[in-house]
C-alpha cells in the first residue's frame, strides 16, 4: 500500500509542476480552473503524505 502511495504522490506532484510551469509561462494571471486544479493536487498530495506518515 505505501509504494502506490508514493507512486500516487509522485503522480500528482509531476502533474501539479507541469501545470505550474505552463502558468509561469502565460503573460498574465493564470486561469481560474488551473489555479484550482494546483490547489486540488497539494490538497490531495498534502492528504496521501499525512497518510503514509500514519502508516510510519
Amino acid at each position: 500500500m505505501r509504494e502506490k502511495l508514493e507512486k500516487l504522490a509522485q503522480l500528482l506532484r509531476d502533474e501539479q509542476k507541469k501545470l505550474l510551469a505552463a502558468a509561469a509561462e502565460t503573460s498574465g494571471l493564470p486561469s481560474q480552473s488551473a489555479l484550482q486544479r494546483v490547489a486540488t493536487l497539494e490538497l490531495n498530495i498534502s492528504a496521501i503524505e499525512n497518510t503514509l506518515q500514519d502508516m510510519g
